[in-house]
């Protein structure tokens, strides 16, 4: 038996321990949001955070979970209620045919965590410190997610709106 806890609810599966975490979210937890796009950690479809941080949930192992705190696309916002990042990808369009687009927004949320925490990206200007988040920071930051339909300059505006929003004061 496998105890995960998931968009804040501890659930137990009965699953092999050789089980994808994206096998065990979709297969056996029912929550199809997470995506299985290439089953390889290539195209970012299958991202989720676990303790905040994004991984592709097709690389790593359920079992390997037990104690992490786990958020799917599911577990961002509700109907009525979205998350920032949900409400910017409606607005700006940061979505076609919207296979990728769970891994883009739970993606985008784990990547503004980083930018916040001061890690600089492969194209960041300095190593330590506050990052400007320009279009190419973004993208650089975003490029393990792939988009077949290319609505990448809507994702673009739509982290960014995202982004200032979570800067407001409350």
């Amino acid at each position: 038996m496998i105890r995960l806890t998931v968009n804040g609810t501890e659930r137990e599966l009965d699953a092999d321990i050789r089980t994808s975490l994206l096998d065990a979210l979709r297969d056996h937890l029912a929550l199809p949001g997470t995506k299985k796009g290439c089953d390889h950690g290539q195209c970012g479809a299958c991202t989720v955070l676990v303790n905040g941080r994004r991984i592709n949930s097709c690389l790593t192992l359920a079992v390997m979970h037990e104690g992490d705190e786990i958020t799917t696309i599911e577990g961002l916002g509700e109907p009525g209620r979205l998350h920032p990042m949900q409400e910017a990808f409606l607005h700006h369009d940061g979505y076609q045919c919207g296979y990728c687009t769970p891994g883009q927004i739970v993606s985008a949320v784990g990547m503004l965590g980083e930018v916040k925490d001061n890690w600089p990206s492969h194209v960041s200007d300095r190593l330590t410190g506050s990052q400007d988040l320009s279009d190419t920071e973004i993208s650089e930051r975003m490029s393990g997610n792939i988009c077949r339909c290319s609505a990448y300059p809507n994702i673009v505006d739509a982290i960014r709106t995202a982004s200032d929003k979570t800067k407001e004061p409350a």
